[in-house]
């Protein structure tokens, strides 16, 4: 780990790894939940139970066409669009709950969701963001370095003391005012003997000072004192007390993850192309986010005008785009994992990818088919070209907007950040597997070979 290196000694894994029998057990709960959510419909309307599942597929998708037509639509579309996203799903539950129906199905969903759940944890055990290559910390730092931002969060600096509490914690603090080069503040302080750096601040100031972290092989501490958050979140940071990062000063291991680069622009969460990145390019974004997505989405999802985005993800290729996102490793799905939105880990040394690409109503009522409609694509890659028909593309870097030359190259730089964080982190996020495999679940329940079964996709 570079002149560091003598600093730090290989800690113990975080808790043994689940056993085999354990995962064998896990794999018979999700085989059993799976066949108990078959049959609670079943049992209680019999075969009547697939009209019942057709009219809440049809909820879902009437659904989906009101909210199209309330994001690519003005006037009366947009009213009908949006009265039909909330009376489609509400008179399904209308109609469940007269004919008796509303309990089984809520049942038959829980029980599907634990199916799922079991099914990757089973497919996938011991991998816990406490194992990212995790490294005791043997001795505290000499001169750490942090740069706060005052406005952050609503100031959270401020109302939680942690300019006190940072000094107290032997931190040199740097208070950041608007217009100044955050890059050109940690080269300084890199220059000037700090042996860490810190951010008290949003992603988007993390990031730009992880970078510079990473290039000097300094450890980096990550104090959540933005609004979001999300890298902190996926490294189980508390975001509900920021000065709990600072514990990692005196009593902290060390993480090494990725980092994501859109051209030359370092980013730990994610890089959106397309709709979303347009939409903040707008100067009254920031002021009244809502009001003036409302106002320019008709024209950025449907009009003449609207971006068309092109990508080639290592080897498979998606065109016609209307938003991308590129992140730095992949989000979990919303249906099955046990925490939607996060990244289980953040060290494959891979990128997420997830196109959307819906130019009617008719496509968006096809999202119900998941992945085989077409308009979702979920991928993971080693490098991906973001390509449009212009010469610049407009980008939300970790939620601010630069413009870049096109086309866009992101790639990930395995391995490239310590990240050192509170050895006790009980927001840390516990690992399952990748889609659920049902052949491989079932021999694993069975308790028969299953190939890869330690080293399945994370």
């Amino acid at each position: 780990m570079g002149a560091h290196a003598g600093h730090t000694r290989r800690s113990r894994a975080a808790g043994p790894a689940p056993s085999r029998q354990g995962s064998a057990g896990r794999a018979r709960l999700a085989v059993l939940a799976l066949l108990a959510s078959i049959m609670v419909p079943l049992v209680a309307a019999g075969l009547r139970s697939v009209l019942w599942v057709l009219v809440g597929i049809a909820g879902v998708a009437l659904a989906a066409v009101g909210v199209w037509w309330a994001l690519a639509h003005t006037g009366a579309v947009r009213a009908l669009g949006a009265a039909l996203s909330v009376t489609a799903p509400l008179t399904v539950l209308v109609l469940f709950a007269t004919f008796g129906m509303l309990g089984p199905a809520l049942l038959s969903l829980a029980l599907w969701v634990l199916a799922v759940t079991s099914a990757r944890t089973a497919l996938s055990p011991g991998h816990t963001a406490s194992q990212q290559s995790e490294q005791a910390v043997a001795e505290t730092p000499r001169a750490p370095w942090i740069l706060m931002n005052p406005r952050s969060g609503g100031g959270k600096v401020g109302r939680f003391q942690l300019v006190e509490k940072a000094r107290a914690a032997g931190c040199r603090v740097a208070l950041l005012d608007a217009g100044q080069d955050v890059v050109q503040m940690a080269r300084q302080a890199a220059a000037g003997g700090a042996d860490l750096l810190a951010v008290a601040g949003g992603d988007g100031t993390q990031a730009l000072v992880a970078e510079v972290a990473a290039r000097h092989d300094l450890p980096f501490v990550v104090v959540p004192a933005g609004t979001r958050n999300h890298f902190a979140l996926d490294l189980g940071l508390d975001r509900d007390d920021p000065a709990k990062a600072l514990e990692a000063l005196t009593d902290g291991v060390e993480l090494r993850v990725d980092l994501g680069y859109a051209a030359d622009r370092v980013f730990v969460n994610n890089a959106s192309f397309g709709t979303y990145a347009s939409v903040v390019t707008e100067p009254a974004y920031r002021d009244a986010k809502a009001r003036t997505s409302l106002r320019t989405l008709p024209g950025l999802l449907t009009g003449e005008g609207a971006p068309r985005l092109r990508a080639r993800a290592d080897r498979t290729y998606v065109d016609g785009l209307q938003a991308l996102l590129v992140s730095n490793n992949p989000y979990g799905r919303a249906v099955d994992a046990t925490r939607p939105g996060r990244r289980e880990r953040l060290d494959t040394g891979l990128l997420g990818v997830v196109c959307l690409r819906v130019g009617s109503a008719v496509q968006a009522a096809g999202l119900v088919r998941g992945p085989r409609s077409g308009g979702l694509v979920r991928l993971t890659a080693g490098k991906v070209v973001v390509e449009a028909d212009s010469d610049v593309l407009p980008v939300g870097i970790d939620g601010e907007h630069v413009v870049l030359p096109a086309p866009v190259v992101c790639h990930s730089a395995p391995g490239a950040l310590r990240v050192r964080v509170p050895r006790r982190r009980p927001n840390a996020p516990r690992g399952v597997g990748a889609s659920a495999d049902w052949p491989r679940v079932a021999r694993l329940a069975l308790r028969r070979p299953v190939r890869g079964h330690d080293t399945a996709a994370a």
